[in-house]
């Protein structure tokens, strides 16, 4: 029986992927060989419903033995502590006692996982804020690390183990994986990257459950050899032991950005990396960080040190052993491999690899340890999710403040003006230029009078303007007054859209959006036909305003549709007095005169106060379908933020997904591993 905590060392779980990692296939500067890789990996593309195609099997001839072998090879040396131990993630719970938790279902875990899964993954961050790349990396991660690794170990807690193998482009990632089974089954060169598609190598008989694509879902399995980054090629090998399997991963540091996303994906997917660098480039800034990421989430690691120059080796393992323990890694296991010429086949010699070969058989065939392994990098993985999704719902709180911020100072801009639009109104300022021109022709000829006393001669006033080919005052100076209303509307219109834009290219997300809808610094090219048919609309409003107010006038009952057309106007034209109701006669006065007739006609028919009510009801409806108008304009706007998705329960939403997880890991913590050793 081996010693449990043999079996891995500094285990860091790889909750987030949030490395970004690409594959450059291990072709150490010894090798002499060199294999050409295809063209870049295209982008990363949705899983094809297929059926898992079997593996490709080693020949079990050129295959060592299963059973570890320990030859003498006193270049290669494993730096590890005699009695290492697994590290707890910072924020994990305490192990449960021997006892505690066993028999109890994860079901509840389980559904609480997938539920927060969902929520990450509904959750949008369209809005160009500074935190939302972040957050939609952050958020792919987290997606990727439940679809690809958390639900499926989760649901089979026993499966065997996987080690990714992963490190810098050249590191000898390849040929190492290569060597561990003694045959070329992942590609290794020169040529930089090398390795694109990752290759998956483990013994036959846990080849079902690689293939049955429960872990990484969204990588479609063959059994062949290709360069598409979107596949897993499965490669069954005699010579690993059952129960522990190795992806050989892109490089961390690729120069092809789908090679690093995919080996993040990849990462977050592993139970135990196996982290190769050199002696040359071990103090890389990108390996560290990536270190110090999988070390805070709790994953188990393992590093290997690669062809370290003769007579060097006890230099730079002083040296990055102490580096190691200033990161808080001293614990994970350090396997150092020397210089060396490969063979014929590209492999290292046996007696290189046989420390690394002979821990990673004894972690195989020990099930207490494998369980550990995966105790430790699911806890660690579901004690990250809480970090990561707090990000996550900062960030959609974030969102939401953007709309918010957004829509203010348009709504702030179209009420402004609305008000610009009645200021105009009761100040009579409308009652200038043409509008005043045609109110004077109208006053000074009479004709408003007579169409005010008129009972019959409708037919012949028509009559005689078809065949004089004249238009009736009346009629010039509705037309006159509209003009005169949708200019002032078009205008206030103009500056509010003027004023919306302006607060939203201050904005971060407001000037993203308005790089793809500059139109709206101005208004709809359709305003103006929609203003003049809302001031006819509100004339012919007015006309039956006065209609019902006239019902029981027996007065204008008896009087002509030209009386009635007429009062229309002398109500329209008090709208836009400052005193709301017929205008004086110093107002008047002001207008060209009229007769104090006019007026004592109307309050004859409809009383004082009557008059003042009709022109109050006539301003307000006029400035109700102003304010429409304006609303179907900040809508230009608005619906812009609409499209962005942005819902304002998600933040909510998230933080509730997370609580229920950390309840449900109480309630269902995962079951210690059994003792003894075994398969």
């Amino acid at each position: 029986m081996i010693n449990r905590r043999l079996a891995f060392v500094a285990l860091v779980p790889v909750v987030q992927a949030l490395f970004v990692t690409v594959q450059g296939e291990p072709v150490s500067a010894r090798s002499e060989a060199s294999h050409r890789r295809g063209p870049d990996a295209p982008e990363r593309r949705p899983p094809e419903a297929l059926s898992p195609p079997p593996a490709t099997t080693i020949p079990t001839a050129p295959a060592v033995s299963t059973a570890p072998e320990t030859p003498a090879a006193p270049e290669a040396r494993r730096i590890t502590p005699a009695t290492p131990h697994a590290r707890r993630p910072r924020g994990a719970a305490e192990p449960t006692g021997p006892d505690e938790g066993r028999g109890t279902g994860l079901d509840g875990l389980i559904g609480a996982l997938s539920e927060l899964r969902d929520a990450v993954a509904r959750t949008r961050y369209t809005l160009r804020l500074p935190s939302a790349d972040r957050a939609v990396t952050t958020a792919a991660a987290v997606v990727h690390q439940l679809d690809d690794y958390l639900l499926p170990r989760l649901r089979q807690l026993d499966a065997p183990l996987l080690v990714v193998v992963g490190g810098s482009t050249g590191a000898g990632k390849s040929t190492l994986v290569n060597s561990m089974v003694r045959a070329p089954v992942s590609p290794a060169g020169v040529l930089r990257p090398t390795t694109r598609a990752p290759v998956l190598v483990c013994n036959p008989a846990d080849a079902p459950w690689f293939s049955s694509r429960e872990l990484l879902p969204g990588l479609i399995r063959t059994s062949t050899t290709t360069e598409d980054p979107h596949t897993l090629r499965i490669v069954s090998a005699a010579a690993l032991e059952p129960g522990l399997a190795l992806l050989d991963a892109p490089d961390i540091d690729s120069v092809v950005d789908a090679n690093r996303a995919l080996a993040v994906q990849l990462f977050a997917a592993a139970d135990l990396w196996l982290f190769v660098t050199t002696a040359a480039r071990y103090a890389d800034a990108v390996p560290w960080d990536l270190l110090r990421d999988a070390r805070g989430r709790g994953t188990a690691i393992a590093l290997v040190l690669d062809r370290v120059p003769e007579g060097a080796a006890e230099a730079i393992t002083a040296h990055l052993t102490t580096m190691l323990a200033a990161q808080e890694l001293a614990e994970a296991p350090l396997f150092v491999l020397p210089e060396t010429r490969l063979d014929g086949q590209g492999l290292l010699a046996e007696q290189i690899i046989g420390a690394l070969r002979d821990w990673l058989t004894q972690l195989a065939r020990s099930a207490a340890a494998r369980a550990e392994v995966v105790r430790q990098t699911v806890q660690g993985a579901i004690s990250a999710l809480s970090t990561s999704v707090t990000s996550l719902a900062v960030a959609a709180e974030e969102q939401v403040s953007a709309v918010q911020a957004l829509t203010i100072p348009v709504h702030a801009a179209y009420r402004g003006a609305r008000s610009a639009v009645e200021q105009g109104i009761r100040d009579g300022v409308l009652l200038r230029g043409e509008v005043l021109a045609r109110w004077q022709e109208l006053v000074g000829t009479g004709d408003i009078m007579r169409a005010l006393q008129a009972r019959i001669g409708r037919v012949r006033d028509r009559v005689a303007a078809a065949i004089t080919g004249r238009t009736a005052p009346g009629e010039k100076f509705t037309v006159a007054l509209e003009s005169g209303i949708v200019a002032l509307a078009r205008s206030a219109a103009a500056d509010a859209a003027e004023q919306a834009s302006t607060a939203w290219r201050l904005h971060p997300a407001g000037a993203a959006l308005l790089e793809s809808a500059a139109d709206l610094g101005a208004p709809a090219p359709d305003l103006p036909e929609r203003l003049e048919r809302m001031v006819r609309d509100w004339q012919r409003g007015v006309l039956e305003l006065v209609r019902r107010e006239a019902g029981n006038k027996r007065a204008l009952a008896r009087a002509s549709a030209y009386a009635v057309n007429a009062i229309g106007l002398l109500v329209m034209i008090s709208v836009f007095t400052a005193t709301s109701f017929i205008p004086t006669g110093a107002e008047i006065a002001v207008a060209g005169g009229t007769t104090i007739a006019s007026q004592k006609v109307l309050e004859a028919i409809f009383g004082d106060q009557a008059v003042r009510a009709l022109a109050d009801q006539a301003r307000v409806d006029l400035l109700d379908r102003v304010s429409a108008v304006f609303r179907a304009e900040a809508a230009r706007f608005t619906a812009i933020l609409d499209q962005a998705g942005v819902d304002e329960g998600m933040a909510r939403w998230l933080r509730s997904a997370a609580e229920r997880v950390a309840t449900a890991r109480r309630a269902s913590p995962l079951p210690p591993p059994e003792g003894g050793d075994g398969g």
